[in-house]
This record gives structure tokens, sequence and C-alpha cells, in this order.
């Protein structure tokens, strides 16, 4: 009857251990009582290493960001310009026709020519 008895105390005292270490585990870990370990400070380079790749990774999706938005901007200004572009040449093309230039000059007195240019031929042979 003993042998019953006794493995139902030894499961019992396995149980209180697992439920005391939570608490002394986390009192460790906060303490910083792990750091001491020689296996830990054989790590410690490596944990310094991922959080150097961890703050690369932050900084470049940062850097990231800032580009996409800056790239999304000068689309809006190359999309303003091009409107600006084409209602400027629209303008030019408009102004410099005949019958608008012609129509600008009236009030100076200038004249459309009624004839049209006659091509003037220089004789080189006698030279």
């Amino acid at each position: 009857m003993s042998k019953p008895a006794n493995r139902k105390i030894e499961k019992k005292e396995k149980k209180d251990r697992r439920e005391s270490n939570v608490p002394g585990f986390l009192g460790h870990l906060l303490g910083g009582g792990f750091l001491l370990n020689a296996k830990t400070q054989r790590q410690i380079p490596f944990l310094f290493f991922l959080v150097l790749l961890a703050v690369a990774y932050i900084a470049n999706s940062y850097y990231a960001e800032k580009n996409i938005r800056k790239i999304e901007s000068l689309q809006k200004e190359i999309k303003e310009l091009r409107f600006e572009y084409v209602s400027a040449k629209s303008m030019l093309m408009q102004g410099s026709r005949q019958s608008a230039i012609a129509r600008r000059l009236q009030n100076t007195g200038i004249l459309e020519a009624t004839e049209p240019p006659e091509k003037i031929m220089v004789d080189n042979s006698m030279e």
C-alpha cells in the first residue's frame, strides 16, 4: 500500500516544482541572472547581430516607404506639368496661325501681304 501513496506524493511534488519553477524562471529572466551563464555569454554576439539585422530591416522599410511617397509626389507633379505643357502648346499653336497674327497686328498698321513672295535669282556668271 505504501507504493501507490509514494507515487502520488512524488507526482504532487513534481507538479509543485513545475508551478514553482515558472516564477523562479521569470525572476531569473527578469533579474538578468541568465546573463551570467557561460552558454548565454557565448550567444551574446549572435544576439547583437540579430538586433543589428532587425534595426537594418526596419530602417530599410522606412527608407523604402519614404522613396515610395517621393515617387508618388513626383508622378503627380509630372502629370500636372504634362497638362500645363499640352495647354501651353495648344495656345501657342492657336496664337501662331496666320489669321491670329494678322488680327494682333491690325492695330499696329502692319498689313498682311496679299501678293505671294517672289523668288530672287542672282546670276553668278559675271564673276
